[in-house]
């Protein structure tokens, strides 16, 4: 008899998430983490779970038919602009659609917040102030589900988090809601439906990582040796709400929010 007995773990269906990969990992990061792959995992696998990745810059995607399979989706992070019309961001919005259609839970970050947002109908472009680098303080907006993020999570109504980028979300789509906002982005996130988020900052970095970056834009010529060294320093004064942020992203990824 107790053979055939399925207990409540065994009966249990393991999750599966998908990372949509936008981004090209640099050796640094390849070293240290196996890859932004691996920075994601880092923040979000628990126990059970299968993640696999998609390098979308490449054309990578899951079959149709094992769409239905997945859980969820995480869309990182790039250098590229997302209102741009390169063929693979146009390729990546048609799917971004696809999976609204199915609301399948999908978890937009930086790049992956704009992307998101303009699959959705919103609108994206440079940032009026320039680039946004370091850590900064994101406030919940009054909306009723802002308030129930951070009841829920017993997280207090603003956070710190890693931010670097220069474009930004400059519209929400019709029937988002605007969740937390900064005193330098007007968009910090945003949710669509009970299926949809996205953050314009980066939950997964660490300071190292963050580190490496800047130094990536002083050797591109985006930003200046002097600022770099300013930048660095502010980043010892204090540090992001980094398993806040986890716990929001588990859990709004998993059913939870």
């Amino acid at each position: 008899m107790e053979s055939i007995i399925m207990t409540t773990t065994t009966m249990k269906k393991n999750k599966k998430f998908g990372l949509l990969l936008c981004a090209d990992d640099t050796d640094y990061v390849k070293k240290m983490y196996g890859g932004y792959y691996g920075v994601f995992v880092r923040m979000l696998k628990e126990e059970g779970e299968t993640w696999d990745m998609y390098r979308v810059t490449r054309g990578e995607y899951p079959d149709e038919d094992e769409l239905e399979s997945y859980d969820g989706f995480v869309i990182s992070g790039s250098r590229k602009d997302a209102h741009s019309n390169e063929p693979w961001i146009s390729r990546l919005l048609i799917f971004l659609k696809k999976l609204d259609s199915m609301k399948k839970k999908v978890l937009g970050i930086c790049f992956g917040h704009q992307i998101l947002s303009r699959a959705l109908g919103g609108k994206s472009g440079r940032s009026m102030t320039g680039w946004d680098i370091g850590i900064r303080t994101v406030h919940f907006s009054s909306s009723s589900s802002s308030s129930k993020l951070f009841q829920s999570l017993k997280t207090p109504p603003l956070l710190s988090i890693y931010e670097i980028h220069r474009d930004e979300v400059w519209e929400l789509p019709p029937k988002a809601e605007l969740i937390a906002w900064s005193d330098k982005t007007g968009v910090e996130m945003f949710r669509y439906g009970d299926h949809m988020m996205g953050i314009q900052g980066h939950p997964e970095y660490t300071k190292d990582i963050l580190l490496h970056l800047i130094d990536r834009l002083v050797k591109l010529d985006f930003i200046e040796d002097s600022e770099s060294e300013e930048l660095k320093a502010k980043l010892d004064e204090h540090e992001p709400d980094r398993e806040a942020l986890r716990r929001l992203c588990t859990s709004f990824l998993k059913g939870g929010l």
